[in-house]
């Protein structure tokens, strides 16, 4: 029996992995995909919400504020992209400033620091690219960028080097109460454990409604983006919001860590847990409405669009507690924007939890570090020739767009929880992230994963099960 299974392998489920490595306790994170942040974690804003948004006294406010702060440390210790770039809230009306007050007010009350409103002007001066409708806006420096997938492997593979089990490819079709705990059947194998914590993201709802005669609903909230070359990459430096107007809520324009340029999202409720398919309605909002922060959106920069599903709770706050008719039984349901912001802090929350209820032994030899894996694009000369001498794979480009090299390629397979697929080494080298989007890198990268993992071609995945490249002829080769 374990100690404690952890549903999902989402940044939630990974941070609270992580803070529970901490203790001498035997913990399990099921998951349903074949990698780590497959789901809502990978396809988000990456953005570090300052803590302005949240109502004043709700968990979303106090985790928000509190993962914000500790998210610079965090990048230190675990080696993931993050930069504190400062975000603004625009506001195209004289009338819409006393919102602008509000939200001021608003995240005063929460702890966020040196937060200030600017006038049009002074905002012109610190991004001249912005609109010259831009009447004032809502000034948060601490608001910060982070690579979303980048966090939440760093957060999985500290896990793991700290004793926790993953096991991955495991959907969860039955869980009941047995004395002691819990049956968990998962991917036609049986686990028990003595609490059981609910992270499963847009399927949280399915994850409670087997044990709980109080049902929950957790509504897919889609959310449309559009991904610009790095050419565009510098057009602004903060993150910029829109206070709502007449054609709606608005959308963010911002740089991403990484020096892309990104712009959306949408925000359709829709009943498909899957479908994050983008639209064309969808992508031409962005369009519109992203055009109302900057003079002139860079839309021939363009080099993919993507959707990302939001897990929306039937409250406005997150759902972090025990669940009333299932002891030791705990829900991290309803974790929407600004969970990745909030990560950091949620992941002790939950683990404290624990903590009080099973009182395990603290760790006098707990791993806090961990190092990512090199990009030989970032490295100074004399860092990349040791690497080259150490390994030749190190010298072999395989993605020219972003100058990924077999060495990282080979790092990203055989790594703790290493890459199974060409999406989980997407997101761990950035190979097919460039340019063209994959269309020169691929099959390279389909050839080094099968010759690592000893499988034929046909056998590679993209991302989940059933997603091929190549079919394979009876007697013959893989086509």
């Amino acid at each position: 029996m374990y100690d404690v299974i952890i549903v999902g392998a989402g940044v939630s489920g990974c941070a609270i992995a992580r803070e529970l490595s901490r203790y001498r306790l035997d913990v399990l994170v099921l998951e349903k995909a074949l990698d780590v942040c497959e789901g809502t974690s990978k396809a988000n804003s990456g953005i570090v919400h300052a803590g302005y948004d949240a109502k004043p006294g709700t968990l979303k406010a106090k985790l928000n504020v509190e993962g914000s702060r500790r998210m610079k440390a965090l990048s230190g210790e675990l080696d993931f992209p993050y930069k504190q770039n400062g975000s603004m809230v625009l506001c195209f009306e004289e009338q819409g400033i006393d919102t602008l007050k509000e939200l001021e007010e608003r995240g005063r009350q929460n702890g966020v620091p040196d937060i200030r409103i600017l006038t049009g002007k002074q905002a012109r001066e610190l991004e001249p690219e912005i609109s010259d409708r831009v009447a004032a806006a809502l000034y948060a420096p601490s608001g910060a960028i982070v690579c979303p997938f980048g966090l939440t492997i760093a957060l999985a593979e500290n896990a793991a080097d700290n004793g926790v089990h993953f096991k991955l490819g495991m959907e969860v079709t039955e869980i009941c109460a047995v004395q002691g705990g819990y049956q968990i059947t998962a991917g036609n194998e049986i686990f028990t454990a003595r609490m059981v914590v609910n992270a499963a993201g847009v399927y949280a709802d399915r994850i409670h409604n087997m044990i709980s005669r109080e049902k929950m609903k957790i509504t897919p909230r889609r959310g449309e983006y559009l991904l610009c070359d790095k050419k565009a990459g510098n057009m602004v430096s903060h993150t910029l919001f829109q206070l709502p107007t007449a054609l709606g809520k608005g959308v963010l324009v911002t740089p991403t860590v990484h020096g892309n340029l990104l712009i959306g999202p949408t925000a359709q409720d829709i009943d498909d847990k899957e479908g994050t398919e983008t639209s064309r309605e969808g992508l031409a909002a962005i369009t519109e409405r992203g055009a109302l922060s900057v003079r002139e959106l860079p839309t021939r920069q363009v080099i993919t669009s993507f959707a990302g599903l939001r897990a929306h709770g039937s409250g406005d706050d997150f759902c972090i507690e025990e669940v009333r008719d299932a002891e030791g039984f705990i829900d991290v349901a309803g974790i929407e924007s600004p969970g990745l912001s909030c990560a950091p802090a949620l992941g002790e929350y939950v683990a404290r939890m624990v903590i009080e209820k099973l009182k395990p032994e603290e760790k006098t030899d707990f791993i806090s570090r961990r190092k990512g894996i090199v990009s030989m694009a970032l490295a100074g000369e004399e860092e990349r020739q040791e690497l080259i001498r150490s390994n030749p794979a190190y010298g072999n480009v395989i993605c020219r767009c972003e100058m990924v090299t077999e060495g990282e390629i080979l790092d990203a397979i055989h790594r703790q929880l290493g890459a199974t697929t060409t999406d989980g080494i997407k997101r761990r080298t950035r190979a097919g992230m460039g340019r063209c989007q994959s269309g020169f890198c691929n099959p390279k990268v389909v050839e080094i994963l099968a010759r690592e993992l000893s499988i034929d071609e046909s056998e590679v995945l993209k991302a989940d099960k059933g997603s091929w490249y190549l079919t394979k002829q009876e007697g013959g080769e893989a086509l």
